[in-house]
């Protein structure tokens, strides 16, 4: 039986798969079909909660005596926006000029094409890797997040499944293949705040008590001082302003309340509930300050709402893992990766409770654009990186 040893091919068969999240589009199926003659056994468990669409995920598992390698990603894609801003279409995986063009190419469909293909080509010509090895695909990476990974991994654990190491096959390079490795990643809060004033006409403002006025005091207090320095591994602490509203259209009106949301990207100085308390200090203590309300008596009244479930910031220290990547890395591109902790959250903040994690996939400058696409020669070369890192990790 031939084997999917060809990233290409997989990469198309993939992209083919119009798998929008939540839809599963055929993704999962398909990667199912390629596993098959691997001799991996597959599950595919749906997962629901109240509020949130039912996303079907993928489990796989190839038995071995010895360690326990899982590789972890995800099939699901962003939208594609207008389909005639694309010079080829998003789900037709045609190839110009060397690159394959399509959603979900680096992000990441293209880094579980490249690992099937190298763990097939270990199979033709080793035979089966000295361990087991695990596929864990959710359809809900670029969504909510909520019935994907995390709870992939619990069902998985629940059934007495344990993991030695985990690659994260999100695309990690920013400017070629062999650039970075993500050895951690920083924290993620949100939170939306709410002031309430008294509505009144903006000719008689001491008649009123506008809102606005106190949620820029309030917002400043959030953005200055800075909440740190950065430390060794990480960045600094950054809080941004996301949204601020009124739901006013009107010029010759003080609104009744105005809101502002915000996201803390934050470092190992903190954790969720550390930082947590520090805004809400924050807050009170610029609640109290009228210079910019100065027909106001009392401290402004606000309500502050977190906005979804912290990501907790982590970092790998594994040397087996990171050196093997790493060392495999330099072999194929002759390039000594950094080790990073930069950018933005990914599935590998759910398995980092269960084995060390790390991240290393394809370049990731087109990734959410319109002509997402990938080189044909980075394919190939991810491909041999990881086909080297399965040899070196197992041995």
């Amino acid at each position: 039986m031939t084997l999917p040893t060809d990233p290409a091919a997989n990469l198309a068969t993939l992209i083919r798969c119009p798998s929008v999240t939540p839809a599963e589009g055929g993704a999962l199926s398909a990667l199912q079909a390629m596993l098959a003659p691997m001799g991996f056994g597959v599950e595919r468990p749906i997962f629901s909660e109240a509020g949130t669409p039912d996303v079907e995920n993928l489990y796989a598992r190839l038995s071995g005596n010895g360690p326990h390698l899982m590789f972890a990603g995800h099939t699901d894609v962003v939208p594609v926006g207008d389909e005639a801003d694309w010079t080829h279409p998003p789900f037709a995986a045609e190839i110009a000029n060397g690159e394959m063009f399509g959603r979900g190419a680096v992000d990441m469909k293209g880094g579980i094409a490249c690992f099937v293909a190298a763990l097939a080509r270990h199979i033709e010509q080793h035979g089966a890797p000295k361990g087991s090895v695990s596929l864990l695909i959710t359809g809900d990476e670029e969504g909510p997040s909520i019935n994907g990974s995390g709870k992939l991994l619990e069902w998985a654990a629940a059934k007495g499944e344990t993991w030695d190491a985990a690659v994260v096959g999100e695309p990690t390079n920013p400017n070629a293949l062999g650039d970075m490795i993500k050895i951690g990643r920083r924290g993620s809060i949100s939170g939306t705040i709410t002031v309430h004033g008294r509505q009144g006409h903006a000719a008689y403002p001491h008649l009123a008590d506008n809102p606005v006025r106190a949620l820029v005091t309030l917002c400043d207090a959030l953005l200055d001082p800075a909440f740190d320095e950065g430390t060794t591994d990480f960045q600094a602490t950054n809080l941004e302003i996301t949204t601020v509203d009124v739901g006013n259209r009107a010029t010759n009106v003080i609104p009744a309340r105005a809101t502002a949301s915000f996201n803390i990207r934050f470092n190992d100085t903190w954790t969720a509930e550390t930082l947590q308390a520090e805004v809400h200090n924050r807050l009170d203590r610029a609640a109290e300050d009228l210079r910019l309300r100065p027909h106001a008596q009392e401290p402004a009244s606000f309500d502050l709402i977190w906005t979804e479930r912290p990501s907790h910031v982590f970092l790998t220290r594994d040397e087996k893992l990171i050196a093997a990547l790493s060392g495999s890395i330099e072999a194929v591109t002759g390039a000594k990766p950094a080790l990073s902790t930069s950018g933005g959250t990914s599935d590998a903040r759910f398995i980092k409770d269960y084995c060390p994690v790390v991240e290393f996939g394809l370049v990731g400058k087109t990734m959410h654009m319109v002509d997402e696409r990938v080189a044909l020669s980075d394919l190939e070369g991810l491909t041999k990186i990881y086909e080297r890192f399965l040899a070196d990790w197992f041995a």
